[in-house]
């Protein structure tokens, strides 16, 4: 039996875990819906541990009509608090009521810029950021990059943004692959 080295983050007891680090976290991703359902799922993570947010994500889907952001503006507060408690998603009024703030964000973003991928690469020349770690650990937990990222997202509007999450959500949207060197998905 051939041994698959992935990064020492994975916890190779869940497949939901295995196969988002095989196939989506440090991929390139252009699609303006999935990175903004990538930023809001990032800063849903906040104070967390990714893998119950990830465990969590079709519950997320579900709760918020697939990240469909026309949707999410049209609701009140009051509605979208009543979903929270209607699905698995964490229950934490703050975060379920800025995705309606990083809706309207979105919306701003994308009339300034014509796409949300268009405005987030533009931190990266438009092209990955190539790191070689030989520990996951190494890698650092924020850069300049994510806090100047941060700073212009949260004057757009957006919420759970911080420079943290946002080098988080750089990695999970593969505008920097921070994979060990070791990893079968290590780009070079």
């Amino acid at each position: 039996m051939k041994i698959i080295n992935r990064c020492g983050w994975v916890n190779l007891k869940n497949p939901l875990y295995i196969d988002y680090h095989d196939t989506e976290w440090g991929v390139e991703c252009r699609d303006d819906h999935k990175l903004f359902e990538l930023l809001c799922l990032e800063g849903a993570q906040a104070g967390l541990q990714w893998e119950i947010i990830l465990n969590k994500r079709e519950e997320y889907r579900k709760c918020f009509w697939n990240f469909d952001i026309e949707k999410i503006i049209k609701k009140s507060d009051d509605e979208l608090l009543e979903r929270m408690h209607k699905f698995g998603v964490v229950k934490n009024k703050l975060k379920v009521l800025g995705l309606k703030k990083n809706a309207l964000a979105y919306k701003k973003i994308v009339s300034d810029h014509g796409t949300l991928d268009k405005y987030l690469w533009s931190y990266v020349g438009d092209e990955q950021v190539v790191n070689k770690w030989k520990n996951y650990k190494d890698a650092p937990v924020c850069t300049e990059t994510s806090t100047k990222l941060s700073k212009d997202l949260k004057k757009y509007g957006f919420t759970f943004v911080g420079p943290t999450i946002c080098y988080a959500f750089m990695q999970a949207a593969g505008m920097v692959d921070d994979h060990e060197i070791d990893c079968f998905r290590k780009i070079n």
